[in-house]
């Protein structure tokens, strides 16, 4: 089998209600699509992770001007020393950006292999730790003219009535006012809620630390506290780790095992987070998870993207190990983004939910386990 062809679909609609985050203003949904062709017939799909405030455009162009002319020609069965070789050809110049170029091309690979020897994509990664998974509500984005707490207390009820046990806090805007937010929220969930809080960068090692304190004596009881620093900071986040009974999380920001490898061996952090539309894909993440396992670290992932990042993402995660193996393991959890996104369940015709119990499967179909609904990516498609 060989690869034929690269096709590269931007995905971007406009938010009828824009949403803040600690880094600015979300004014729009955009993904990075890859189908890749072969000579059989037999389709991939990847995704490239857009973060809020990425321009698609940016991995779209590396895809297409770097990378394809690189895959076309070879056997997708490949997919590691193709990955290699991708990494050592844009050694020279590419960091985040083509890492998180490359994660759609070797999603949208290990698809392909999957849908041809009729196994869904954990088999071909060594197997599945689990059938299902327990998700946790991302969301709670800023919105103008709300009130907050309130308005989260209300978003967290909404949750709760669906039947998430855990969910995610966005954090980020002043020691004073994050305290109160997450301490509210506590108190109205209850102790039987695993509460969470991401602050995507927004502070340094003193102010943060202020923040864990604080909670700790307010009895916020704050499971884990998320990218509180900046990517780069390893020394800072060594600071937060084990001042309090909160786990400190990272990785989103992370690029390939080489990417995570100081912050494992130092155990700079409690729980890894690669994301896998975004660190490297399969190839890359499933050797952040032999890291990880290697040094008895939590991983779990970040997930925000379409429902191919989210079908992807939960094949990755029925293969990760509990930290520690025991017969009552603290098991990962699938990040389940809540906030809008007109094309997220449609694109995959709605073929991934919380079931009644909470839980959400993991997909048994080959490859990443769902179909592509063309005419979203024709509705949505920047020419």
């Amino acid at each position: 089998m060989k690869v034929t062809n690269l096709k590269v679909h931007v995905l971007q609609v406009p938010l009828e209600i824009p949403f803040a985050f600690s880094q600015g203003w979300v004014k729009q949904r955009s993904t990075v699509l890859v189908e890749i062709e072969t000579d059989e017939g037999i389709t991939g799909w990847g995704e490239s992770l857009c973060h809020g405030l990425q321009p698609p455009e940016v991995a779209a162009a590396i895809i297409e001007h770097s990378l394809a002319p690189l895959v076309i020609g070879q056997d997708p069965f490949d997919v590691e020393v193709i990955w290699d070789k991708l990494f050592a050809f844009t050694r020279p110049y590419h960091g985040g950006a083509v890492i998180n170029a490359m994660s759609a091309v070797d999603i949208g690979l290990w698809d392909i292999v999957g849908k041809a020897v009729n196994k869904p994509v954990h088999k071909l990664l060594g197997g599945a730790h689990r059938t299902e998974i327990r998700p946790y509500a991302t969301g709670f984005y800023r919105e103008e003219r709300k009130q907050y707490p309130e308005t989260a207390i209300e978003e967290a009820q909404r949750h709760m009535e669906k039947g998430f046990r855990a969910m995610k806090l966005k954090t980020g805007f002043g020691i004073k006012a994050d305290v109160d937010y997450i301490t509210a929220v506590r108190q109205a969930v209850g102790d039987e809620i695993l509460l969470m809080a991401d602050a995507n960068c927004a502070y340094n090692a003193a102010t943060a630390r202020r923040i864990l304190f604080e909670l700790a004596e307010a009895k916020a009881d704050l499971y884990w506290f998320e990218e509180p620093l900046d990517p780069e900071d390893i020394g800072g986040y060594k600071e937060l780790k084990g001042l309090t009974s909160t786990f400190i999380a990272s990785g989103e920001n992370q690029f390939g095992s080489i990417g995570f490898r100081d912050w494992v061996t130092t155990r700079a952090l409690d729980v890894l987070q690669p994301d896998l539309c975004s660190s490297g894909g399969f190839t890359a993440c499933k050797r952040i998870a032999v890291l990880a396992s290697t040094w008895n670290t939590m991983l779990n992932p970040h997930v925000w993207g379409s429902g191919v990042g989210l079908a992807a993402s939960l094949q990755y995660l029925a293969t990760i190990p509990p930290a520690p193996l025991a017969m009552e393991p603290i098991e990962p959890m699938l990040e389940y983004d809540q906030s809008s996104h007109p094309f997220r369940s449609e694109l995959i015709f709605d073929q991934i939910s919380m079931n009644e119990q909470g839980m959400v499967a993991i997909p048994d179909r080959p490859g990443i386990g769902v179909e592509i609904n063309r005419d979203v990516i024709l509705r949505y498609k920047q020419n």
